[in-house]
């Protein structure tokens, strides 16, 4: 089956990390759940210390227990060359490693300054080879710190980071300060084969998903049911929810291999499991195709 648009479902790790602690088992059904729903690329887990993201915690279970479906990769987010040593022995299919454009929200996420953790890519890039490795530009279109960020700035450092060893890029709007015209501004620089990764801080992530696809951008980061959000940037929401993706994909006619009614049923258990409703406008209202007809 070819698939137009390519969705990388970060629920598992970015949406559970910003909630209470989830046990190991609830993770793995809602993962195997995600997988049974046509995601075929799923951020599975972290291994980050569970001092400082106790939520993450037990990854290496995690990654034990899922079943493997065929055809689904299976990503870790590291934030080092430790913790891309211990997703390689839960034998994860890809990596995920988060660098950022502000300087000073870089060092409040990972404690390193933007060379030394594009230096960290380097190291992670030496042990990984031949494996994926996606670098995630955050604060793509601007910092709680620094403000607006230079589009060129931007590519350079994407640049910088593919120079590493990162096979892909991912631009990451974490505070939720991007536009459509400020998605045009960037990939004006960086060209169309990138990822994007948007949050709904001001509402503006569907929007900007739009404008992206439009422009031909085929690849994004969303979680089930549009959980998330940053720890580190106040009054950042969480991520674009996948099933108000889907749902718009259809609607537009590209293919995400997602079945919406069975997402719906995930998004539906992950509410339940975090013990609130998920932000998601479709999981709240339903999709077009469930309205009565009279």
């Amino acid at each position: 089956m070819s698939i137009a648009v390519r969705i990388r479902e970060v629920g598992p790790r970015d949406g559970l990390q910003a909630e209470e602690p989830v046990d190991v088992a609830e993770r793995v059904r809602l993962i195997d759940a995600l997988a049974a729903a046509g995601l075929h690329e799923i951020e599975a887990v972290s291994f980050v210390s569970p001092k400082a993201v106790p939520s993450m915690a037990g990854a290496g279970d995690v990654m034990a227990a899922i079943t493997r479906a065929p055809g689904v990769r299976y990503v870790a987010l590291v934030p080092n060359v430790k913790g891309a040593e211990l997703a390689l022995e839960a034998n994860v299919d890809a990596l995920s490693v988060t660098v950022s454009a502000s300087p000073a929200y870089n060092e409040k996420n990972v404690r390193m300054t933007v060379d030394e953790s594009v230096e960290s890519v380097a190291g992670i890039a030496k042990i990984a080879a031949p494996l994926p490795i996606d670098a995630v530009v955050s604060c793509a279109f601007g910092s709680p710190y620094e403000g607006d960020l230079e589009p060129a700035d931007v590519d350079a450092l994407g640049r910088r980071l593919l120079d590493a060893g990162a096979t892909s890029l991912t631009y990451a709007d974490t505070t939720g300060m991007a536009t459509p015209r400020r998605v045009d501004d960037l990939l004006d620089r960086t060209g169309i084969d990138v990822g994007l990764h948007l949050h709904e801080t001001r509402g503006t992530a569907l929007v900007n998903a739009y404008a992206a696809v439009e422009r031909g951008v085929r690849r994004f980061d969303t979680s089930v049911g549009g959980l998330g959000g940053s720890p580190f940037a106040a009054g950042a929401a969480g991520n674009l929810a996948t099933e108000d993706l889907v749902h718009l994909l259809d609607d537009l006619g590209l293919d995400s291999g997602v079945d919406l009614d069975k997402l719906l049923d995930v998004s539906a258990e992950v509410a339940r499991v975090v013990g609130h409703a998920v932000p998601s406008r479709i999981a709240a209202a339903g999709p077009r195709s469930r309205l009565s007809s009279s």
